[in-house]
């Protein structure tokens, strides 16, 4: 038991992770970036007892789904009623344990939406002006901005949409663009006016300096790319296009008009805290998680979502005023493939739903956890994918618990040895059995402070003293020349599997459930709490079978054919 339990006063956690479009199956580098963090976090913190809140949902109102939707010549429902069930079904195969996963499409997300609008329009924040939109004269229509494709005019950066530069980061106009060009014609747009509705960012420019300047936890690049941006100047931003998909501007005259997607997506944290209450009963049940000062909230996005969680959704909240500011925004960078983005339209990604069809969830999990992207983009590769899953969940951690469990079985009946006081222990194994304790606070720590490579490695370290203590001692040939020896030296690697079966649960779920299983603990894994429980003298334990299976080489040749590498 950890010297510290005991003491600690529960937390509430509030964990907001990005909504996907609903328009493609998830791929490794999104679930990298914004879907595996937040799980390991919220496991971590209820598991520590903590008060945990984590919701989501698919984006319907996105315009990537309208224009694969217009590519398809299907409406934006049937895009959505085909990629939603998907996502849900990949939550539930990779184990992404959200407290609830909805869509914007819910009559709940409209009326909270709604409410934020006109919250802040009684208050000035919104206002309505005209402005100078693309218009396509061969669609003849107004054009979304992300209808817009052309050069960004900071980086130059060929690719750039009339929203956003993936490559620089910066938010954009559409006809800021050089060479502007609709997307699905390619004519050049032309400009004309229409009335729109606008929020007033530019009145939260210093009141956002001086919250961001404080934030001395977030992630570097988090904040420096967040200050950056704002001591460039904040500009007043519309909020509201000509379109019919999407939520209804509550005001009379504006029809033919929708609230846009960067608007209403990032109510979608709130409006599910909202349903997540109805739908247990508590219609009030939210608040705490919004209105209590002393609850922490965490966004879980990809980088090129920054500036939506550190500057527009919080000066949103605050001119809504009464509900918590982000606590800590741990955005993630990119994963790549060979150096390179993924990509539907080159297929270069590596799908979850197909991913599933041939492997395990949890090497996966495990992969991207200990390559995961916090400070800088990483890479993607079969090879090191198979390389992860052999030489360390295979070689190592899957290893020290088959040879322990396999010895026990074989020289002490299945039964947990005892450590009398003739094989009472000293030296290195007194060493691992202060570590079983110590291991949950490193890994915790690390864990909280959301750096979850460091946690993974800590926990993995454990792992390897515990295999080179076992391979050091011999305990199969001390079973016949010093047998209280032999009991001393598994007895303590079972209590570094049992200890490591909950550290590496936030991490790896299925295969720690089965690990559980094998030990034969009669308590469910989630509620042993944040420590180390040791397995009692003479407790009786399962057969073993192995957690992972070797992968052979062949795996990346015909992977990598897959993605036409």
């Amino acid at each position: 038991m950890s010297a510290n339990e005991g003491t600690r006063v529960p937390e509430r956690i509030l964990v907001c992770v990005a909504w996907p479009y609903a328009n493609g199956p998830i791929h490794q580098g999104q679930f990298a970036g914004a879907y595996l963090p937040p799980d390991i976090f919220a496991r971590y913190h209820r598991l520590q007892g903590n008060q945990v809140l984590m919701v989501s949902g698919s984006d319907q109102h996105g315009t990537p789904i309208t224009v694969r939707a217009e590519q398809e010549g299907v409406s934006p429902d049937a895009i959505v009623g085909r990629y939603h069930p998907s996502f849900l079904e990949t939550w539930r195969r990779m184990a992404v344990s959200f407290d609830l996963f909805t869509t914007t499409g819910t009559e709940n997300h409209a009326a909270v939406v709604q409410d934020m609008f006109l919250r802040l329009h009684e208050r000035g924040h919104i206002y309505p002006d005209t402005m100078t939109l693309p218009y396509c004269p061969v669609e003849e229509r107004f054009l979304l901005d992300r209808y817009v494709e052309g050069t960004c005019p900071y980086c130059a950066y060929a690719g750039a949409r009339g929203d956003q530069c993936d490559n620089c980061g910066r938010t954009l106009e559409p006809l800021e663009l050089v060479d502007p060009r609709c997307r699905f014609c390619g004519a050049t747009p032309v400009a004309r006016e229409s009335e729109h509705f606008f929020l007033r960012l530019s009145a939260f420019q210093e009141p956002l300096v001086r919250w961001v300047e404080t934030q001395a936890h977030w992630r570097t690049h988090v904040r420096n790319f967040t200050l950056g941006f704002l001591k460039e100047g904040l500009r007043d931003r519309a909020i509201t296009r000509d379109l019919t998909w999407g939520v209804r501007i509550p005001l009379p005259g504006y029809e033919s008009k929708r609230i846009y997607v960067w608007f209403e997506a990032v109510i979608g944290y709130l409006s599910a805290s909202k349903e997540w209450a109805q739908r247990r009963g508590d219609p009030e049940a939210w608040r705490p998680f919004w209105e209590d000062p002393g609850t922490r909230s965490y966004y879980f996005i990809g980088k090129d979502n920054i500036p939506f969680h550190t500057i527009i959704w919080p000066a949103m909240l605050l001119g809504y005023d009464g509900l918590n500011l982000p606590y800590d925004v741990p955005a993630n960078q990119y994963v790549t493939i060979r150096g390179s983005k993924a990509s539907t339209s080159r297929n270069l990604a590596v799908w979850l739903p197909d991913y599933l069809e041939r492997y395990d969830p949890d090497p996966l999990r495990y992969y991207l956890a200990a390559t995961m992207p916090e400070t800088s983009d990483s890479d993607f590769s079969w090879d090191g994918f198979v390389h992860r899953n052999n030489d360390e969940l295979v070689a190592t951690w899957g290893n020290l618990v088959q040879r322990v469990l396999t010895l026990v079985h074989r020289s002490f009946g299945g039964r947990v040895p005892e450590l009398n006081e003739s094989s009472a222990p000293g030296g290195r194994a007194a060493e691992l059995l202060r570590r079983c304790d110590r291991v949950f606070d490193e890994v915790g720590d690390e864990i909280a402070a959301c750096h979850f490579r460091a946690g993974l490695g800590a926990a993995m370290a454990l792992a390897q003293e515990a295999n080179a203590y076992l391979s050091e001692t011999e305990p199969w040939k001390l079973v016949t020349s010093d047998p209280p020896a032999a009991a001393r030296v598994l007895a303590v690697c079972l209590q570094v599997v049992a200890a490591l079966r909950t550290a590496l649960y936030p991490y790896l779920p299925f295969t720690c459930e089965r690990l559980h299983e094998m030990l034969q603990d009669s308590r469910p894994l989630p509620e042993l709490g944040w420590a180390h429980r040791p397995l009692a003298p003479g407790h009786a334990l399962g057969q073993p079978r192995p957690l992972f299976r070797k992968l052979p080489p062949e795996v990346v040749t015909e992977e990598e054919a897959r993605l036409g590498l």
